[in-house]
C-alpha cells in the first residue's frame, strides 16, 4: 500500500524511566555490566554480561575506539560584581579562546572573569574575557594563559546532570584507552572495555582502531523542537587519521564488519565517508574509498532516515529520552525494534545513561 509517511515528532522519543535505574556510579569491574544482544535481521534479542562480548565477534571484525579523554572542563569564576559563576569548557578555537557554556547571571561581552580554585576558591591570577555572547548560556572566552594547562591545575570533572553523587576516581569516567584530551562528557560505550577483554578480543583476531571526537554540549541538551530536522546540532571536532581511514577501507572491501563503539564513533565514520563521497581531492583519486582522512568539526545530526555507509554494528549505552544520541540508534536499528529493545531494558531492570549497561546491536 501506498501513501505519505508520518513525519517524526520527537514526542514519540520519549519513555517513562524509574528514577532508580539511572546509574549513579560504574560497575566494577568495568566488563561486569550487563549487555543486551539486538539482532537487526531477527528482531531476537538477548542478554548477557560485557565480558561475553567475544562470543559476538568474529576475526577479522573492526572496532572503532573514541580515545577522547575527559578534561577536568568545570571551572568556577568571579565576576567583577562579585558573583561566582560556573563555567564549563566545551571546544577549543585556540590554546587561549575557547567556546563555553556560562551558569551564571549577567555575563555579558567584555565582562572579565576572575578564575578560581574551585566553588568557593581563591583567586587563582588567571582571568579570562568575554568575547561572545550565545544563545542559552554559550560564551566565547579568551583565557590570559593556555586553557587546558589552566583546567588541569584548578578544574573539575564535569559530571552528567544527573549523577548525583561524586566519583571516588575520576579515571572511572575515562576509558582505559583515553588518550586525547578535550572531552567535557565520556564516550561512555568505550567505559566497559578493560585491557583484559581487548587483548581477549585481539587474540581472537579482532581488530581496533581508533578515532576522535570531543564530546560536547548536546550530550546533555535534549531536543527541545517537536521536529528532530529543525534542530541544530552543536558543531564537535572529531578527527579520523590516515591509518585507521585505510584500515577500515581495507575491511570494507574483504566484507568484514566495521563495529562502532559509542555514538560518537559512528558520526565520526559517518562525517569521513560523507567526505569521500563530497568531492574532497582523496575521493576523486581512490573513488572505491568509503571513507577519507579527516580532520575538522562535524554536525552531523543522525535520525531516522538517514543512510549508513560505514558501521555495521554499533556498542552503546541506553540514552536519555528526545536525545540525539536515542535518535542515532533508532536511525540504526529501527524505531519499532529500538523501543521493544528499551521496554525489555525497563522490565529487567537493566542500568541506564553514562554508568549504565550496554548494548550491542548487530
Amino acid at each position: 500500500m501506498g501513501g505519505d509517511i508520518a513525519p517524526l515528532r520527537m514526542s514519540d522519543f520519549e519513555y517513562p524511566l524509574p528514577p532508580e535505574l539511572v546509574a549513579q556510579e560504574p560497575a566494577e569491574p568495568r566488563d561486569a555490566s550487563r549487555l543486551m544482544v539486538v539482532d537487526r535481521a531477527t528482531g531476537a534479542i538477548s542478554h548477557h554480561i560485557f565480558r561475553d562480548l567475544p562470543q559476538f565477534l568474529r576475526p577479522g571484525d573492526l572496532l572503532v575506539h573514541n580515545e577522547s579523554r575527559v578534561i577536568p572542563a568545570r571551572l568556577f569564576a568571579r565576576k567583577p560584581t562579585g558573583g561566582r559563576v560556573e563555567v564549563l569548557l566545551l571546544r577549543a578555537r585556540s590554546e587561549t579562546v575557547w567556546e563555553v557554556l556560562v551558569r551564571g547571571r549577567a555575563v555579558r561581552v567584555g565582562a572579565r572573569l576572575e578564575v578560581l580554585d574551585g566553588p568557593d576558591g581563591a583567586p587563582t591570577g588567571a582571568g579570562a574575557e568575554v568575547l561572545e555572547e550565545g544563545e542559552r548560556g554559550l560564551r566565547v572566552l579568551a583565557f590570559d594563559r593556555p586553557a587546558l594547562a589552566l583546567a588541569e591545575t584548578v578544574g573539575q570533572t564535569p559530571l552528567p546532570p544527573y549523577i548525583h553523587r561524586p566519583l571516588a576516581d575520576p579515571e572511572r569516567y575515562q576509558t582505559v584507552y583515553a588518550r586525547t584530551p578535550g572531552s567535557a562528557a565520556a564516550p561512555t560505550a568505550g567505559l566497559h572495555f578493560t585491557p583484559e577483554l581487548l587483548l581477549r578480543l585481539r587474540e581472537m583476531g579482532v581488530e581496533s582502531v581508533f578515532v576522535t571526537l570531543h564530546v560536547g554540549l548536546d550530550t546533555f541538551r535534549p531536543v527541545e523542537e517537536e521536529r528532530p530536522e529543525e534542530h541544530r546540532i552543536h558543531a564537535e571536532f572529531c578527527r579520523l587519521p590516515h591509518e585507521a581511514a585505510e584500515r577500515i577501507n581495507r575491511a570494507k572491501m574483504e566484507g568484514r564488519r566495521v563495529i562502532a563503539v559509542g555514538t560518537t564513533s559512528v558520526r565520526v565514520l559517518e562525517t569521513a565517508a560523507r567526505a569521500a563521497v563530497g568531492g574532497a581531492a582523496d575521493a576523486e583519486s581512490c573513488p572505491w574509498r568509503t571513507v577519507i582522512p579527516y580532520e575538522g568539526l562535524t554536525d552531523l545530526f543522525i535520525y531516522p532516515g538517514f543512510r549508513f555507509r560505514v558501521v555495521d554494528a554499533l556498542i552503546t549505552n541506553f540514552h536519555l529520552p528526545r536525545s540525539t544520541l536515542l535518535l542515532l540508534v533508532a536511525a540504526f536499528c529501527g524505531k519499532e525494534l529500538m523501543d521493544r529493545a528499551y521496554a525489555e531494558a525497563i522490565r529487567l531492570r537493566y542500568r541506564f545513561y553514562s554508568f549504565g549497561d550496554a548494548m550491542l546491536i548487530l
